[in-house]
């Protein structure tokens, strides 16, 4: 069995041997040398004065690099602190990725989410093609406002399988006053915001995705 070393044996380990904890010359060990250096100089062959200055200029700009290191510092932390108070306060509006696209691999179910700011009466989702183009139209009955799942079998109006590749959801619906509204495939509310590894992802429909990707933050649709 194994046992761990603890209590007396410990004083009995070698000390390690003392190192320089920076491995650096800071600027207050820089200006000590600079003033053992006159200390003990040869009186009757003083430092040249050009040299002493050379090294006083060298200490300023040590010292002023440091300083601007540690300000370029303190507005990265600041600037980081902005960014994820910006990303929070981004929760409750709408993000637009700027796309979409669905994906139908050729075979199996294309599966997508949708979007209605308002109860939906009726209408109808589009499934359109890189042309633009109407391939099947899925007839929507009513919906509760809030992101709601649809499934797409692939199929065109005539009963056909299209092509694996990208197409294009979209559908126009009429909400409970009459009133004719339209919503897409990759406009949604943002949930919530997540941080991994100071990296922002935000919460739409029912995945994360990274905060860059999002094209345009809106306030809400009416």
């Amino acid at each position: 069995m194994a046992i761990n070393s603890v209590g007396n044996n410990a004083a009995t380990a070698p000390s390690s041997p003392a190192v320089n904890p920076k491995g650096i010359l800071g600027k207050d060990d820089f200006l000590k040398l600079l003033l053992l250096q006159l200390k003990y100089q040869d009186p009757t062959s003083p430092m040249d004065s050009e040299k002493i200055l050379t090294q006083t200029a060298q200490l300023a700009s040590l010292e002023s690099s440091e300083n601007t290191n540690k300000s370029l510092a303190t507005l990265a932390t600041s600037l980081a602190a902005s960014m994820q108070f910006s990303t929070i306060s981004a929760i409750g509006k709408i993000a637009d990725t700027g796309s979409n696209a669905v994906v139908f691999e050729g075979n199996g179910l294309s599966n997508f989410e949708l979007y209605f700011p308002h109860n939906a009466r009726n209408g109808s989702i589009n499934i359109v093609d890189l042309n633009g183009d109407i391939l099947k139209t899925i007839p929507l009955e009513s919906q509760v406002a809030g992101v709601n799942k649809f499934t797409w079998n692939g199929s065109d109006n005539d009963g056909n399988t299209v092509k694996a590749g990208i197409y294009y959801v979209e559908a126009n619906y009429t909400d409970m006053e009459g009133e004719s509204r339209y919503t897409r495939v990759g406009t949604y509310p943002i949930e919530s915001v997540r941080f991994d590894n100071g990296k922002a992802s935000v919460k739409i429909g029912s995945n994360y995705v990274p905060f860059e990707s999002i094209k345009e933050i809106v306030g809400g649709w009416s």
